[in-house]
Formats: structure tokens, sequence, C-alpha cells
């Protein structure tokens, strides 16, 4: 354990996470799997965010409004999971404490910054369904624009004060952290200082995000499900739903799993328990969201296809020219 002298106290300076011991046995096997769903998040990811960009049907407020949450979640597990396979495979759990103030600053930003993008394509699914002649007026260029730099200016900014106040508090003697990345509620059992305070404020913080996108969320969708049960033809309630269903189903995996683990004081609870939500919102969800958003849209298929043939067409080109 690194430590460093000052005045009368010892200050750790890097930290120890301690992971999954119980599964140390198939370390490795653990490390290939997680490895594995990385690796799908990551392409799932980039392929959303290059087929919207390089696509100009694509260039439409809800595929904006997906790429945006796809850099997010994209940012969010490369915060973690990199740093988590190097301790696997190196079998070495250290972090210094930079490192590990910066890895939770960022993967809390993201998360922050993945519920307002949700609550704001809630709010464009609910432009286009209830209000679909004022859609094209409203929904403009500019407004979407200004939506998007406010999630990402808002989710780097609420964590701003949180993560001075976390880096500034005195850390000494034990420097263990049960958890497999800087999580906020470990990293304060190890301050040398009552941090009661703080975790409240840190509560009301969460209740501000979670909470408030959530409100606004489901207002949104109680208007969508209202205009959608007043459809008369059965294909049309269809075709509406579709267009909000795998947003929906996003919304209540994401949601439901940080509302169990956030609203409470944050340095209690099952640590085991802890670490399994996590690596479903960190790992498993970036995995799947890809295939949640668009394994039903044509649309998108239809764009991913095109942009498929014109690279495999293009880069033959591009190296017989060469």
């Amino acid at each position: 354990m690194k430590e460093m002298e000052v005045g009368n106290g010892t200050f750790i300076t890097e930290f120890v996470l301690l992971g999954f011991p119980e599964l140390h046995g198939i370390r490795m096997m653990f490390f290939a799997l997680v490895l594995l769903m990385y690796l799908i998040s990551v392409s799932g990811n980039c392929l959303i965010i290059t087929v919207v960009f390089m696509e100009p049907k694509l260039h439409m407020p809800m595929y904006f409004f997906l790429s945006n949450f796809s850099l997010a979640e994209l940012w969010c597990t490369t915060a973690v999971v990199p740093k988590m396979l190097t301790n696997l495979a190196l079998d070495q759990n250290s972090i210094c404490f930079t490192c590990c103030m910066a890895q939770a600053y960022v993967a809390f930003s993201m998360g922050a910054i993945q519920f307002f993008n949700l609550t704001v394509m809630s709010f464009d699914r609910y432009m286009a369904i209830c209000k679909p002649f004022l859609y094209n007026a409203k929904m403009t260029n500019g407004l979407c624009l200004y939506l998007s730099l406010l999630t990402w200016f808002g989710g780097f900014t609420i964590n701003f004060v949180q993560g001075i106040f976390v880096w500034t508090y005195p850390y000494c003697g034990h420097n263990v952290i049960d958890h497999f990345f800087c999580d906020i509620g470990p990293i304060l059992k190890l301050a040398c200082t009552d941090t009661t305070l703080f975790e409240f404020i840190g509560m009301f913080y969460g209740a501000i995000v979670m909470w408030g996108s959530f409100f606004f969320t489901l207002v949104s969708y109680v208007c969508i499900i209202t205009t959608i049960v007043q459809i008369p033809s059965v294909s049309g309630r269809s075709k509406a739903f579709s267009t909000c269903s795998s947003h929906l189903t996003v919304v209540g995996i994401l949601y439901g799993a940080s509302f169990f683990m956030y609203l409470r004081p944050s340095t209690q609870g099952d640590t085991r328990i802890n670490k399994m939500m996590y690596l479903m919102i960190i790992v498993f969800l970036p995995m799947m969201s890809p295939f949640i958003f668009t394994i039903r849209n044509k649309e998108f298929k239809a764009a991913a296809n095109k942009v498929r043939i014109t690279w495999a067409i293009s880069l033959p080109l591009h190296s017989w020219r060469q």
C-alpha cells in the first residue's frame, strides 16, 4: 500500500479494488466473458453512432438522440471495464488516487447523461405520437442540438460539485475498496471524517437526476399511452407503440436497477448485490441496448446495410487507386 506522510497523519495515494474475490478460481473465464460483452458493447454502440452519422435518412431527432445515448453509454463502460479487465488479467488490483477519482467522475457523469438522454428521447416520442402535425415544426435541428448540449452540460455539472468534495476528503489507513470500480459509496467508507451530510446531499442529487428525469419520462409515456389507446385501428396502435417499445425497455432496466442502488445512504447495503447491479448497468445493458434499439428497426437495418455496401465498394477502390 502506497502512503504519503502529511503532518501527523498518513494519507493513501492509491486504492485497491477488491473486485470479485469469490470468483478468483474462475478469474480468467470471468475475464473472457466480460471482455466479450465489452467488445460487443463497443461494436454495437460504435455501429449506431457511425450509421446515424453517415446515413442522411437517419438525420432526424430520434436517431440523433439515440446516437447521443450510445456515445454516453460507450464512455461510461469504457471508463470502468478496461481497468477491470486489466486487474482480472494481471491479478493486480491497485488504482492510483487520481485515476480512481477520475473514473468515478466520468462514470457517474455519463450515467446522469444517459438518464437525461432517455428523458429527451421520451419527449421526442411524445411529440411524434401525440403532436404529429407539430413535430417537424417544433423538433428543429436547433432545438435538438440545444437539448443535446443541455444533457451533456447537466451531466458533467451536476457531478462536479460532488466530485470536488470526494476528491478533497482525507483518506487514511485502510485503502481497500470493496468493488470492481471506484464507486462513491465504498470510497466514502475510507474517508477519515464524517461523511453523513455528504451522503444525504448525494441522495438529494440522485433524486434530482433519477426522480426528476423519471418524472418527465413518466409524464411523457402517460400522454403517449393515452394517445395510442385512442387510435381506432389495431395496426395503427401497434405501429405507434413499436416506435417507443425499445426505449421503454431500456428505461425500465436502467431506472429499475438504479433506483434499487442509489436512492438510499450510499455506504449501506449488500456489496455483492450492488456489484451485480452495477455489472448489469455498466457491462450487460451497454451490450444489450444496441440490439434492443435496432433489432426490430427496419429503417436502421436498411441504413446499416447501405453503409456496409458503401464501405465494401469504396475500400477496394481506395486500395486500387493507391
